[in-house]
């Protein structure tokens, strides 16, 4: 494979060099916000489930294990319903209008919630601000990478990581200080400000010029890139990408340029999900109280959620330098050690203090030796609730620094122009079925093996992600859409070669 191959042939970088990105920023801002709805709305039961598990709950409220287990998946069931939508959405509406109609189900969904009187009103809820999720994960990165430069779209691909941990830290945040009825009402917040904001935003030139309106693409170029940079490069390569694609027909699908890529993204997102990087969010609470952490699991769970942001700020200043292949290599065996830590500590089981095993005397201690062991014992214990914390939070930087971000950039890179839509549309769905599968497992095989089998079952995923990383994944830093496009049309190559006549356009 090719991919040390040159760039474009003969162009210039001196339109580059004229840059100005502050609007570039400030409308990925205004997108991005959605993100950060989303990744609150994710982890919205983790401080709420141990609110309304409480004897004094409104008995319509009160959860057991079954309606913990729909509380917590039906998120991503419509998540997968929105991902569906962004599908269609995309290309028949555009990416913006797309990202701006998820603010409906988002504001509808919390005031279901934060108003409930009945358990079936936080489901709904908890459905329709899946959708919202949905809409946004499959429009987002799309919208980002179309407005972008690939001088910075490494970076501006790991926004909407960023906020999205931004969002799940704030929502594990205000979970110390408010009731879930509150969390509620401050979680439709951000989509309102999303949708105002992007009012004033350019919609996606990509989109405009495969419409044919060359004027606006034009105009929104100048917009996003500054008043000095020479528009009419970045307009031809696009055109040049579009005019060499077709509509495709369902054999073209069966064709490499089409299908690889598109399957690249496919199991990536499925990958990404069998991580079991969602249960693990979304049940943090619950899971720290049965692992028994030394420290209360709502500080846990916000102490996880500040590093899990540290580590997202890191990818994003690596994603430009390290490359994408690097980043998911280092995820996978950070993930593949925390991982297989967590199935071993789980699978040791203390003996309860105060108990002996069966068949065997109770030893006879003096008061100074009783003093003694209960001092060591409650140093080990101490020592000991640590490990979970701290493998967790491995495993967390880990996704954060890889599979996490990388995911959603690889998506909006890899899929062909004349598909992204409606496959970006597809990922999101396969994600979310995968997960609201892999959570109603979670809760069930937790109640009957303890954390030990689904944590086994994460590490065997894990060491699948980084084969599919050496085997399957391209490494696109300092790539142009387009090139990646022709990597895939070429069998390995990025370099895009023009005939002459193109050439003296």
């Amino acid at each position: 494979m090719a991919e040390n191959s040159p760039l474009l042939k003969g162009r210039s970088t001196s339109s580059e060099s004229k840059i100005n990105d502050s609007k570039l920023y400030l409308a990925v801002f205004s997108a991005i916000l959605g993100n950060f709805s989303f990744g609150y709305s994710l982890v919205y039961p983790s401080p709420v489930l141990p609110q309304l598990q409480t004897p004094d709950v409104d008995p319509r409220l009160r959860m057991g294990k079954e309606q913990t287990a729909w509380f917590g998946s039906i998120y991503t069931l419509g998540a997968a319903a929105g991902g569906l939508g962004a599908m269609l959405l995309n290309d028949l509406i555009g990416r913006k209008l797309s990202i701006m109609t998820s603010a409906v189900p988002s504001t509808i969904g919390y005031l279901l919630m934060g108003g409930a009187s009945d358990f079936w009103m936080l489901l709904l809820g908890r459905f329709l601000t899946g959708v919202a999720g949905g809409m946004t994960a499959g429009s987002i990165p799309v919208y980002i990478s179309e407005i972008s430069h690939k001088r910075v779209r490494g970076a501006m691909g790991t926004c909407p990581q960023i906020t999205a941990v931004t969002g799940t830290l704030s929502l594990y945040a205000l979970g110390l200080v408010l009731r879930w009825r509150w969390l509620a009402v401050v979680g439709g917040v951000p989509a309102l400000l999303m949708v105002v904001l992007l009012v004033f935003m350019p919609s996606s030139p990509r989109r405009l010029i495969k419409l044919g309106r060359e004027q606006e693409a034009e105009k929104a170029l100048r917009w996003l890139r500054g008043e000095h940079y020479d528009t009419q490069v970045e307009i031809n390569d696009i055109e040049h990408s579009i005019n060499t694609q077709a509509k495709v027909t369902w054999s073209q699908l069966a064709t490499p340029v089409y299908y690889r890529p598109i399957l690249i993204a496919v199991v990536m997102r499925f990958l990404q999900q069998m991580t079991g990087i969602t249960p693990i969010l979304v049940f943090m609470e619950p899971i720290f109280a049965k692992s028994k952490v030394s420290l209360p699991a709502r500080y846990d769970a916000a102490i996880v959620g500040a590093f899990r942001l540290f580590a997202v700020a890191v990818a994003a200043s690596l994603m430009d330098r390290a490359g994408r292949k690097a980043l998911l290599y280092t995820s996978s065996l950070l993930m593949i050690l925390s991982s297989l830590t967590l199935t071993i500590i789980s699978h040791t089981t203390p003996c309860p203090p105060g108990t002996a095993p069966p068949g065997t005397a109770p030893l006879t201690l003096t008061i100074s030796h009783d003093a003694i062991g209960s001092a060591l014992d409650a140093s080990q214990q101490t020592s000991a609730g640590l490990i979970p914390l701290i493998s967790t939070m491995v495993f967390i930087f880990g996704y954060a620094l890889g599979w996490g971000p990388i995911t959603w950039l690889l998506m909006s890179e890899v899929l062909p122009l004349v598909t992204r839509g409606v496959a970006s549309g597809l990922c999101v769905a396969v994600s979310w079925l995968t997960a609201f599968a892999l959570m109603q497992a979670f809760s069930h095989l937790v109640e009957d093996h303890s954390l030990f089998v689904p944590y086994l079952c994460f590490t065997v995923m894990c060491v699948f992600c980084l084969l599919f990383t050496a085997v399957c994944v391209p490494e696109t830093r300092g790539r142009s859409l387009e090139e990646i496009e022709n990597y895939f049309r070429t069998g390995g190559t990025f370099t895009i070669t023009r005939s002459p006549s193109t050439e003296q356009m």
